[in-house]
Order: C-alpha cells, then sequence, then structure tokens
C-alpha cells in the first residue's frame, strides 16, 4: 500500500511539473538585449586603478553589460529587441596620482570629472522592424547632485545615468508607436 501511495505521489508530482512547464511556454518571451564593447581598450577611463589592469576593465564592463541586460529587459515589450554598442566610457571620478602612492587605487570623485558614455543603439520590434536606432552622447555635469542609493555601490551614478536613458528611449519609442 504504501509503494501505491508513493507511486502516486510522484506520478501526480510529475503531472504538476509539466503543467508548470506548459504554462512557461504560454507566457510571451521577453525582449532581448545585446551590449556591445567597441574596443574597450581605447575607451577614456575604464580602469580599476591608476596604471589599470585588463581583468580590472573587463569586470567594470560586466558590470555595466549586466545592469543593462537586467534594466532593459524590464522596460522591453514581448519579443523587441535592443542593441547597445558602447564607442567610449569615462567613468566618473579620476586616478590623482599626485596625492601619493597610498591613492594609486582610490578613484576621486569630484564635479569636475563627471562620467560619460558615448554610445549607439537599435530598438527593434517584435516584428523585426527598427523602432528607434541613433547615437547618444550620455553626460551629467551636476551627478553629484543625483541622490543614488545605495551609496556603497561603486558605479552609481554611471547606472543611475544608464537608467535614465533606458527609461527614457524604451518609454518614447513605445509611445511613439513602437
Amino acid at each position: 500500500m504504501k509503494t501505491e501511495t508513493l507511486r502516486l505521489i510522484s506520478i501526480l508530482s510529475l503531472l504538476g511539473a509539466g503543467t508548470i512547464f506548459a504554462a512557461d511556454t504560454d507566457k510571451p518571451k521577453p525582449g532581448k538585449v545585446t551590449v556591445i564593447f567597441d574596443h574597450p581598450e581605447n575607451f577614456a577611463d575604464v580602469r580599476d586603478s591608476y596604471t589599470g589592469t585588463d581583468k580590472g576593465r573587463d569586470a567594470i564592463l560586466n558590470q555595466i553589460k549586466q545592469f543593462i541586460e537586467t534594466q532593459a529587459a524590464s522596460y522591453l515589450g514581448a519579443g523587441q529587441a535592443l542593441e547597445v554598442k558602447f564607442t567610449d566610457i569615462d567613468l566618473a571620478g579620476e586616478y590623482e596620482p599626485q596625492r601619493g602612492p597610498q591613492f594609486m587605487d582610490v578613484r576621486i570623485v569630484k564635479d569636475i570629472y563627471p562620467p560619460r558614455f558615448d554610445l549607439e543603439f537599435k530598438l527593434t520590434g517584435a516584428d523585426g522592424k527598427v523602432i528607434s536606432s541613433g547615437k547618444r552622447q550620455l553626460r551629467d555635469l551636476n551627478f553629484m547632485s543625483r541622490l543614488v542609493l545605495p551609496s556603497s555601490e561603486p558605479l552609481r551614478y554611471e547606472k543611475d545615468i544608464l537608467k535614465d536613458w533606458l527609461r527614457g528611449e524604451i518609454k518614447s519609442a513605445k509611445a511613439a508607436g513602437g
């Protein structure tokens, strides 16, 4: 009797799992986001220290990529696709080696060192037609006036600027009929 009960529970569990998987296939597919860094070795400033390393640069770019993918996916409609190609990035702040060797790995963030992004993008609809595209130079000279939380996030200013751009760009494209 116990064996039959266990067999029945197993069968019901499998049927329930099949129902969950079937329900997932009925949902519309979320938008696709592609992020490209065009010759990042030539970017103005994506360094992890005064001298910078390829590993550090790649880690920073990976954080930016993951952020864009996550944020943009939440704004895209079903089947839409966004491609963002960065042609230059300059992070907020600078390394100031003149302060001494103990500051070689400390990025000094002042309002005279604003972040900037040069990028190209293409937003396409589910039918593959281009909804919006272009080149953008993202700048915010008042970046230090932004209330950005958490304050412990190393790329908080950059991510906030990118989030504003994504929200505005995709929202505008949808309002225009995309």
